[in-house]
């Protein structure tokens, strides 16, 4: 392909990175199908009780005919985290679409009508919402470690034969990074770094998502 006023200098340089990133299709789909193929992980210790304004177990948040359930570990201490938050911003105008294949909620260990009145100020109106204020869920699963502190975790959890059993959670959070590099963990999931990740800026080092930004201009 050539675009309006390429140079030659930057269609070779074009073509060199599409072929990386042909490659890097082949093992992002690679890696998926290694993903499918894991054995059923372990059977969830508890049927957990959540708190969504009234009990809800976790067996209850699968849907007739939805055996998977994809929970996401949302950080909220003294206040929310305005970096899950920008995560939720994005899925939450998916949920309906997910919510067609599988079942899907975020749960914060914060009271539920703390983390619904975050939701409110954000607009989400498909999302669940989850408290695990109750519950060990957040350290059985590492969203919390044994100093308190949190962590944004993506988990996968599949009901078979009526036992509730987890499948996936992000661990790349935990894993080494080389120098200047992000955790990646849960980026296949969140527009916001995809689309930075194509400009010649990159996503950069020093830019996170805030809860509000001061007007522009």
């Amino acid at each position: 392909m050539r675009f309006p006023g390429e140079s030659e200098r930057y269609r070779a340089a074009r073509d060199d990175l599409l072929r990386a990133e042909i490659e890097l299709r082949r093992q992002t789909e690679a890696v998926a199908a290694q993903r499918r193929a894991l054995p059923l992980g372990g059977q969830i210790p508890t049927d957990y009780v959540f708190d969504e304004g009234s009990p809800v177990r976790m067996s209850e948040l699968f849907a007739p005919g939805k055996d998977t359930l994809v929970l996401y570990s949302f950080m909220y201490g003294q206040d929310p985290c305005p970096l899950c938050t920008a995560f939720v911003d994005a899925l939450d105008g998916q949920v309906e679409h997910m919510t067609h294949r599988i079942n899907f909620a975020v749960v914060a260990r914060a009271p539920i009508e703390r983390f619904r009145e975050h939701a409110r100020s954000r607009g989400w109106r498909r999302v669940r919402l989850l408290s695990s204020v109750s519950n060990t869920f957040n350290a059985d699963y590492h969203a919390e470690d044994a100093e308190g502190e949190q962590h944004s975790l993506a988990h996968v959890f599949a009901l078979r034969d009526g036992v509730v059993r987890h499948t996936y959670t992000t661990e790349m959070r935990f894993a080494p990074m080389d120098a200047g590099q992000s955790p990646r963990h849960v980026d296949a999931m969140w527009p916001l770094w995809n689309v930075f990740d194509l400009t010649p800026d990159g996503r950069g080092q020093t830019w996170w998502p805030q809860l509000a930004y001061p007007p522009s201009g």
